[in-house]
């Protein structure tokens, strides 16, 4: 699949802070046959400056495509920047996520046709989150377990997930609990696929959301592929005052209708039915 390009997607809401690091992460990667997209979901003006801020700093170009804030609508803005995206394949990936080197090259790697690929993160603490600066996402310093503890990672068997030993990976990749399914943190497919299930449910609010679609992908025949600790991210810390438990009691709800009629093409979509 080397000639494969990439549309790389991540969402952001008003942390500047955080997105300025991701940014960073895209400039520093190994694969660079890609576009980047930012899918902002009503953020203030702020973000528009620091986008373009590093666009001119970095030389490095940006799609950035925003709507009026109403609330947490991450998945409305997923499918405007699916529309907007113009290669093949898709990498989805949060504002708040920093890819390692590697990460895009992985993903690439492992592309197949009838699959999507289905990756990890390892969480930060605030302490963590905040001591990382562009240098240390530039060195590596920032995917490395001895420097994260000493800017206040506890020690923890999830620190595995930061391997870079190809044959640990595959081994890890194989023996992990979790299946392989979407996480919008860090998964990608064909574009073809996610316009056939008509892109996102846009009712869908926080919680689950990036779950719901991806049943519905493999309701239409698509399998997740395990690359849980290949393609490797840091979660920077946040609080999540968006939270409402109606949020997550409707989207658990569309999310059962969608397993249990297996659902492959929402009518809340790209395309309204």
């Amino acid at each position: 699949m080397a000639d494969v390009k990439l549309s790389v997607i991540f969402s952001t809401y008003n942390s500047p802070d955080w997105l300025e690091k991701v940014l960073w992460g895209f400039y520093y990667q190994t694969f660079k046959n890609f576009e980047l997209i930012v899918a902002d979901d009503g953020s203030t003006d702020e973000t528009r400056q620091r986008i373009e801020n590093f666009t001119a700093e970095s030389g490095m170009p940006i799609t950035h495509i925003w709507q009026e804030d109403e609330g947490f609508q991450k998945t409305k803005i997923l499918n405007k920047a699916v529309v907007a995206s113009n290669n093949e394949y898709l990498v989805f990936t949060d504002g708040d996520c920093i890819p390692r080197k590697d990460f895009l090259a992985v993903h690439h790697q492992h592309i197949e046709p009838g699959c999507f690929l289905s990756g990890g993160y390892l969480k930060l603490p605030m302490q963590t989150s905040l001591a990382i600066e562009r240098e240390h996402i530039e060195s590596g310093q920032a995917f490395d377990r001895d420097w994260l503890i000493r800017h206040g990672m506890k020690r923890s068997h999830k620190l595995k997930k930061l391997t870079t030993n190809k044959l640990k990976q595959q081994l890890l990749n194989a023996l992990a609990p979790t299946k392989a399914r979407w996480y919008g943190h860090n998964a990608s497919a064909w574009r073809k696929d996610l316009i056939a299930v008509n892109g996102f449910d846009e009712r869908m609010q926080y919680g689950g959301e990036d779950l719901e679609f991806g049943y519905r992908l493999a309701n239409s025949g698509i399998k997740g592929k395990q690359i849980r600790y290949s393609a490797v991210c840091v979660h920077l810390d946040h609080a999540r005052g968006y939270v409402e438990p109606e949020m997550i009691a409707k989207n658990d709800a569309i999310q059962a209708h969608s397993i249990a009629q297996k659902i492959v093409k929402t009518p809340y979509g790209i395309c309204k039915e």
